[in-house]
Formats: C-alpha cells, structure tokens, sequence
C-alpha cells in the first residue's frame, strides 16, 4: 500500500507539475505584438531610426532588455521601442532577416549560419552575455552524470546553438554517439538522441517525462529545479570558461551610420556593466513580477542568475555540476567583447558537431576570415574605453583584456 501511494503521488505530482507549467507558460505565442512603450531621443538630439528589437524569454537577452527599459539608448539621444518577445530562434532569425527587427540577439552559431550559409550580411556587434546555460535532466530520468547521457531522449534549443556544440562535445568524450532520429526509434545503450525544442517548452515536457533532460539557457534551468522538480548535472561555463553562448547583432548596412550603431552598442555595453553590479535588480525587472519580460517569478529569476555555490552543485554533496570551482566562474556572467579565440574554437567545434539541414558551407569555414568578416568590434571597444575599460568585466586577464585563451575540460 505504501508503494502504492508514493507511485500515485509522484503521478500526481508529475500531471500537476505539467498544468502548471502549461499555465505558466500559456499566453506567450511564438511572435508577440509589438508594445509600443517607446522612448523618445534626448532633447537636442536628432537621430531619425528608432532601435526595435526582439528577444527570446531568456537572461541572455539581458543586455538587450535593459538597455531599453533603463533608458540607456535614450542616453545616448536614440528612441527605442520596448523589446518584442519571440518564443523560438527560427522565427527571430526569419523576422531579424526580414527586416522587421534592427537588433537582436542569436545563438552565437545562428550568425555564422546566416552569413555563410544564406549570405545575409549580419554583423556580431557585441556578446551579450557569458555562461548561462546548464544540463538539466528530470528526477526519474536516471542520469546523475554525463555517464548516464547513453539511451536518452536530450533537447536543445536549436541545432546552430552553442548547447548543441558543447552536449555533443561531452558525449563524445564520454564515448556516447549523438543521434538525430525519431523519438519512437529505439536507441542504443551508447547512443543520445537530440532534437530541438522551444526553450519555454522544455520544463514542461521533462515534468511529463517526454524528454529525459534539456540543455539551454537560464532561466528555463532554474525553472527545471523549482518548478519541475529537476536538477541541474552541469553548468556549461564549467566546461567552456566562460563561454559565449548569445550575441547581439546587427544588418551590416545600419554599420554605415557610425553615430547611430555605436551610441547603440554603448547602450549594450552599459546595459551589460549594469547588469553585472546590479544582479539582484536586474532579475527583479526581467521577471514576471518586474517589468514583465520572462514569463517566470522573481525568485526563479533570481536564482537563474545568483545560485551558484558548491554546497548545492558541488562534486562532494552537491549535483555535481560544478567540477572547476577554481575557475572562479559564475552562472551568469557579462562580457561584451568578441574574443577570436572564441571564434576559433567555435567554428572548429562547430564542424565536429551533427546538425539536421545542409552543411556544406561549414567545410570551407576559416576561423580567422569568421572574426574579421563576421565580428564587429569597433564599437565595443569604444564603449568599453569610454564606460572605463574592458577590465571592469568578466573573464578577462588585466593586463591584456582584449586577448583570452580558451578553455575547455569535460
């Protein structure tokens, strides 16, 4: 009998947990209505183009959020219009490349894809954040570490996404093949199948038990743990330091109009600096009980971007998904400056990596033509010189703040 009653209560816990987070996260189709809540250019200054962007409901599109919200562009004499949310990257990316967007935030990858696969001139005018991913897996899944990734069903976001990269990259270390195929399809004990999910959808399908776990940014990892009931294996940055994961990008024609880009990008950067001395408030604005730009309460928020210690994600006691504590890295970190070390590592990962479509640009991929062609470092640099310097960021070395070394350890 007592068996019994714990099989019906973690039934009714798993159905429950799948209405409320159904209900949570009900009402936010996959390209919302523009609100217009803009924010007119300071007085005396002239700038006819209006920033309108566009972001998915995750922290990565801080920098983008804020820089709106705490009238950061208006600083810098240039009106905004308040960001509009997206559900999924394929839809941003489509409405991005049609115009309808100025700026907006990508998957770090997605640009490589528009540039040399579908020749739109996208420029990386900043990264927006570093971090801010994890491994997340259910509590009846069975996996307790990467070991346990063999047979199971895994989601990422997007196959052009540095989740898909860095889970693919784990499981070939572990000796695990990454496959592409239908859920129904029977796998191998050493075989992990991926497919692409909308970030907001994941907690729900791992509380129903459609999936086994998910990789993909915060806050939908800390949704996972409080309102899912899962656990999070393994932060990202503690595999890749302090990584790259979204950037914000512009068309390369608004690159002509000097004064308009970079008072943007001054904006981001600032926004960005803000950010990472102001965490616990910049939490409370994007949350639900906020400004109202994730779909997601204060405290899940909060912890998407703080939670970070060894008693909780440690490898003695904890999950287990904080192996490098000597890393000194964080959850959620912020530098704005494309690293080419970083863009190296990237592409040649990413030619290692299996992804569904055609692939044959990625072969003739140079990593040093990628940074020079792809990334628009001007304008961070400037703001980063005129806001105090790079140093005052993550992840960087003093005394040569433009130049890093990767490093990964699985």
């Amino acid at each position: 009998m007592k068996d019994e009653k714990n099989i019906i209560s973690r039934r009714r816990f798993i159905r429950n947990s799948a209405v409320g987070l159904s209900a949570l996260f009900a009402g936010y189709p996959l390209l919302q209505g523009c609100t217009k809540d803009e924010q007119g250019a300071a007085p005396g200054v002239t700038s006819s183009k209006t920033v309108k962007s566009c972001y998915l409901p995750i922290t990565d599109a801080t920098p983008i959020i804020l820089a709106h919200e705490l009238g950061f562009y208006k600083e810098m004499g240039i009106a905004s219009e308040r960001p509009v949310l997206i559900r999924g990257w394929a839809p941003m990316a489509e409405a991005f490349m049609a115009g309808r967007f100025n700026l907006t935030h990508l998957l770090a990858p997605i640009p490589i894809y528009m540039r040399y696969s579908k020749g739109f001139p996208v420029k990386v005018v900043a990264w927006d954040h570093i971090n801010g991913s994890a491994l997340t897996v259910g509590k009846e899944s069975g996996i307790d570490s990467y070991a346990d990734l063999g047979g199971k069903q895994i989601a990422v976001p997007y196959w052009y996404s540095m989740h898909n990269i860095i889970i693919q990259m784990i499981a070939r270390e572990m000796g695990i093949e990454p496959v592409i195929q239908n859920k129904n399809k029977p796998l191998r004990d050493n075989q992990m199948n991926l497919f692409v999910m909308a970030p907001p959808d994941m907690p729900t399908a791992m509380a129903s038990k459609a999936i086994d776990g998910y990789i993909v940014a915060e806050p939908f990892n800390a949704a996972g743990e409080i309102l899912a009931g899962g656990k999070i294996v393994r932060f990202t940055g503690d595999v890749w330091k302090n990584h790259p994961c979204c950037v914000a990008v512009m068309n390369e024609k608004d690159l002509t109009d000097q004064v308009w880009s970079h008072n943007v990008i001054k904006a981001l950067v600032k926004a960005e600096l803000w950010a990472l001395n102001n965490a616990e408030e910049a939490a409370h604005i994007l949350s639900k009980d906020g400004a109202q730009y994730l779909p997601l309460p204060e405290k899940v928020v909060k912890r998407a971007m703080l939670k970070y210690d060894l008693d909780t994600y440690g490898a003695n006691g904890g999950t287990g998904a904080i192996q490098h504590p000597d890393w000194n890295a964080e959850r959620l970190s912020y530098n704005p400056y494309q690293f080419e070390s970083a863009t190296h590592k990237m592409v040649e990962m990413m030619k290692q990596t299996k992804m569904e479509g055609d692939l044959s640009f990625m072969s003739g991929l140079d990593p040093a033509n990628v940074q020079k062609e792809l990334m628009y470092t001007a304008g961070v640099e400037e703001a980063s010189s005129e806001l105090g310097g790079l140093v005052q960021f993550a992840g960087v070395d003093p005394a040569n703040p433009y130049v890093r070394q990767e490093v990964i350890a699985v």
